[in-house]
């Protein structure tokens, strides 16, 4: 490198040979030291006739140079630098908020934001309505023996949501069976009416929350799991591949997962059933000095084959409304990996309130039958 004054005014750099990372490159001190001697200097220009290779070791000395010729008030002419080392320093030193590189968020009024919700939930519906249109499509296709999937995979799904669930569901029932028994047992044992504890925790499990936990549980454990391999397979274009070959994803994806949870939600709930009695039995012995004889023969006297009846016809219903939650939000996954975290939260979400609300339009038709 060599610094010339080619008049008072105008300082010009010379670069030569390689600047490369690792090699002895000048100092821009140097540089500042020159501009800082001698007469005031207006201009500073550059020569690179004899530069070789170049790298970031560079450009790094010349951010220098010309950070500490702005400060000082000094116009850097960069006309002689080659033309990849110009653009690199244009965008080094472009602001970062600079104006127009962020779209700023556009305001919307509130009946434009309730027109595009309204919009939102009606395409959504119709989503949804087209996809339980093909799940039944594939389920009588199913019944009739024309319905393509692997029957290995029906297994390996049957035993991913029955077995591999059974800890969890033991943990949440046992639980779920001591709170409300604890709860009632607050309350009762004022009036001396404790056996009615086990009539409590045995109507209480049996007919609704062995199977309201459990679809929770499954909503939360294997409704996300579909979603987030579905969602997966979408990203990778799995899905795409098996439509290019004729291959219906309802029948090949949907179909086995839908009957897995159709088939053991109800063996679930009959094991989260008697999981929960097991709680409320353990707060009777230990609180109220019940016998068991005494707390079986209440609860075996309490619940009735309606009840039972009914547990599991709402544990297969939330089956198929979890299957159905998960498959569809994974289905309707965009292309990037975010998208599979939002369709995993909305498989969740979904499951849920489907528990929710199909329980609901289950207890006013019991009340309707006087079941």
């Amino acid at each position: 490198m060599s610094v010339n004054r080619p008049d008072d005014k105008t300082l010009r750099i010379c670069l030569a040979g390689d600047w490369m990372l690792g090699s002895d490159i000048p100092q821009a001190g140097v540089i500042t030291g020159e501009i800082g001697a001698g007469p005031r200097i207006e201009r500073v220009t550059f020569c690179t006739d004899s530069l070789g290779g170049w790298d970031t070791g560079l450009l790094t000395f010349l951010v220098k140079v010309l950070n500490y010729c702005s400060g000082d008030g000094i116009v850097a002419d960069r006309n002689g630098l080659p033309g990849g080392v110009q653009r690199l320093l244009t965008l080094a030193s472009a602001p970062p908020g600079m104006k127009g590189a962020r779209r700023e968020p556009a305001r919307i009024s509130v009946l434009e934001w309730f027109g595009g919700a309204a919009l939102g939930f009606w395409r959504g519906l119709l989503e949804m309505t087209e996809f339980i249109g093909e799940a039944a499509v594939a389920f009588v296709r199913f019944i009739t023996g024309r319905a393509r999937f692997r029957r290995s995979d029906l297994f390996v799904t049957i035993q991913q949501c029955g077995a591999q669930a059974l800890p969890i569901v033991s943990l949440i029932s046992v639980l779920v069976g001591l709170i409300l028994a604890f709860i009632g047992a607050i309350q009762l044992r004022l009036f001396g009416a404790q056996i009615y504890v086990a009539s409590l925790v045995g109507i209480g499990m049996v007919r609704a929350l062995a199977a309201i936990m459990t679809g929770i549980i499954m909503s939360g454990r294997t409704g996300a799991s579909f979603a987030a391999q579905l969602g997966t397979m979408q990203v990778n274009e799995e899905i795409d591949a098996l439509k290019t070959f004729g291959i219906s994803p309802m029948e090949f994806l949907v179909l086995p997962r839908m009957i897995a949870l159709f088939l053991m939600m109800p063996l679930l709930s009959l094991y989260a059933d008697l999981m929960g009695v097991l709680g409320g039995f353990v707060i009777g012995v230990t609180m109220l000095d019940l016998n068991f004889t005494a707390y079986y023969n209440k609860t075996a006297e309490s619940v009735s084959i309606n009840d039972f009846l009914v547990g599991i016809f709402s544990a297969a219903v939330f089956g198929v409304l979890v299957a159905l939650s998960g498959c569809m939000r994974g289905m309707q996954c965009g292309r990037s990996a975010s998208a599979v975290g939002k369709a995993t939260t909305s498989a969740v979400v979904t499951g849920i309130v489907s528990i929710v609300v199909a329980m609901a339009v289950i207890t006013v038709i019991c009340h309707v039958l006087n079941i």
